[in-house]
C-alpha cells in the first residue's frame, strides 16, 4: 500500500525534533484524523539553514513531514513556498488517496511556520496566505444576519 520510500520515512523520519528559539513555528492539524504536525523553521538571511519537525499521526503524516523538511532544508523562502503536497507526494512516489490529506497538512505546517515567520519579523512573504484553521468553518457565515 505504502512505497518504499514513505516506509522509510516512516521508520527513520529526518529532521525529527524541535528547533529551541526557531524563527518560525507552525502548527497545524485536522482534527478529523487527529494528525498533528508542528514545523520548526531556522532562517538566515533568507535561506531555510534547519527545519525539524513534530508529527502525531499516522505513518503518512510522520513520513510526508519528514519528506517535506527534506525538500525545504537549505532552500530560500521563495522555493519552499513552491514546495506542494504534490512535490511531497512525488518525492515519496505517491500516496494512497486517503493520505493524500497527510501531505496536505504538511505543505500547510511549512507555510505556517513561514508565517509565523514573517509575522516576528514584520515582514510580508509574498504569495503566502495566512494559515487555515481547519476547526473553524463557521465563523463567516453570520456576518450578513446582524
Amino acid at each position: 500500500m505504502y512505497s518504499e520510500k514513505v516506509m522509510d520515512h516512516f521508520m527513520n523520519p529526518r529532521n525529527m525534533g524541535e528547533i529551541e528559539n526557531a524563527s518560525g513555528v507552525g502548527v497545524v492539524g485536522n482534527p478529523k484524523c487527529g494528525d498533528i504536525m508542528k514545523i520548526y523553521l531556522d532562517i538566515e538571511d533568507g535561506i531555510i539553514k534547519d527545519v525539524k519537525f513534530k508529527t502525531f499521526g499516522c505513518g503518512a503524516a510522520v513520513a510526508t513531514s519528514s519528506m517535506a523538511t527534506e525538500l525545504v532544508k537549505g532552500k530560500t523562502i521563495e522555493e519552499a513556498l513552491k514546495v506542494t503536497n504534490k512535490a511531497v507526494m512525488e518525492a515519496l512516489d505517491g500516496l494512497p488517496p486517503v493520505k493524500v490529506h497527510c501531505s496536505v497538512l504538511a505543505e500547510e505546517a511549512i507555510h505556517a511556520a513561514l508565517w509565523d515567520y514573517a509575522q516576528k519579523n514584520g515582514i510580508e512573504i509574498e504569495g503566502l496566505k495566512p494559515p487555515v484553521d481547519h476547526d473553524d468553518h463557521h465563523h463567516d457565515i453570520h456576518e450578513d444576519d446582524e
